[in-house]
């Protein structure tokens, strides 16, 4: 199977951007807690960046602890989404590679499902660049959690599927720190924590969910709803009653900039 280039993979959320706000899960409260007891301050009264905003879905979160956030986002779909969602929050057009952000200017940097499309080589100078002196830099991914059969064996069919490209369909290659920042000459010194979290929502709402995912949108409807179709059969012998329990371990990964 033909490899689609990163590229045309990041910019096909924008096309289907209404479909993503809608369906992508959200966080839960206790990675918010987190990040404040590894970070050692409040998000509350921060300045806050949030790179890779997308449809604002962390970045409305993270205005609700009280943050003074201002977001970025590459994609004109996303970003026309976004401000749809949230008016009140300022949005910049920029990515993380090269920030539209003034030098020492924040004291969170934060990448929700945002981090693993940028090039670590030069978007990790470039949070340095911009945190203040004893600022963080947050990323976090929700991932299918390990352990829980009846996702592991959508994982599968997946890979199945759609090849290696789609082996993951969470972003979990870029949660490891070696991935994260591969490229960057040292690992800087870090921390981390793993939460569980679910939701439970209507099939259609959870195939709308993963159809969102970059390997499908390149892949046009007629392949994806193929698949949907069948992957939604499988759902039913699982859940005969519609409701799909999905079940999260959302990764969080900080850095204290010294």
């Amino acid at each position: 199977m033909t490899v689609t280039s990163r590229a045309t993979r990041a910019r096909s959320f924008d096309a289907a951007a209404a479909q993503y706000a809608a369906n992508r899960p959200s966080y839960p409260p206790a990675l918010f807690d987190a990040l404040e007891e590894l970070a050692g301050r409040p998000l509350a009264g921060a300045r806050v960046a949030d790179i890779g905003a997308g449809t604002g879905i962390a970045t409305a979160l993270l205005h609700a602890r009280g943050a003074d956030v201002v977001a970025v986002e590459p994609g004109d779909g996303m970003a026309a989404e976004f401000r749809r969602r949230l008016p009140e929050v300022p949005l910049l057009l920029g990515d993380g590679n090269a920030l539209p952000l003034a030098t020492s200017c924040v004291d969170f940097l934060t990448y929700a499902q945002a981090w693993h499309w940028t090039t670590p080589a030069g978007s990790f100078p470039e949070a340095l660049r911009v945190l203040r002196p004893g600022g963080s830099l947050a990323m976090w991914w929700n991932m299918d959690a390990e352990g829980v059969a009846w996702l592991s064996e959508q994982s599968d069919r997946v890979h199945r599927y759609f090849g290696l490209e789609g082996a993951s369909k969470n972003g979990a290659s870029g949660v490891r720190a070696e991935a994260a920042f591969e490229g960057v000459a040292e690992i800087p010194p870090h921390s981390h924590r793993v939460l569980r979290w679910s939701r439970r929502i209507p099939v259609d709402t959870h195939l709308a969910n993963i159809g969102s995912h970059s390997f499908f949108l390149v892949r046009g409807e007629e392949v994806t709803n193929a698949f949907l179709a069948e992957e939604r059969d499988h759902l039913l012998e699982v859940f005969p009653d519609g409701i799909v329990e999905e079940v999260y371990d959302v990764y969080l990964l900080v850095v204290t900039n010294s």
